[in-house]
């Protein structure tokens, strides 16, 4: 499955979200080890729902940007 990922830019590095998995986030120096940490975060968290017999929540967030005149 792959669910969308928002991923910000903090002061001391990066965080990411899921808007499909409320409470599963990470956090990372580099863009490439929130993903990875972030990537980590997503099978706990589902694996913890497994183990708890409550659904996976199906991905169905989509981003896109919007361009105007600035």
């Amino acid at each position: 499955m792959q669910y969308l990922v928002v991923i910000e830019k903090t002061e001391t590095g990066y965080s990411a979200y899921s808007p499909d998995l409320p409470g599963c986030i990470s956090t990372g120096v580099t863009r490439e080890a929130v993903e990875q940490s972030m990537r980590e975060a997503i099978e706990f968290h589902i694996e913890g729902l497994k183990l708890e017999g409550l659904d996976i929540p199906s991905p169905t967030s989509s981003s896109t940007y919007i361009e105007v005149a600035a």
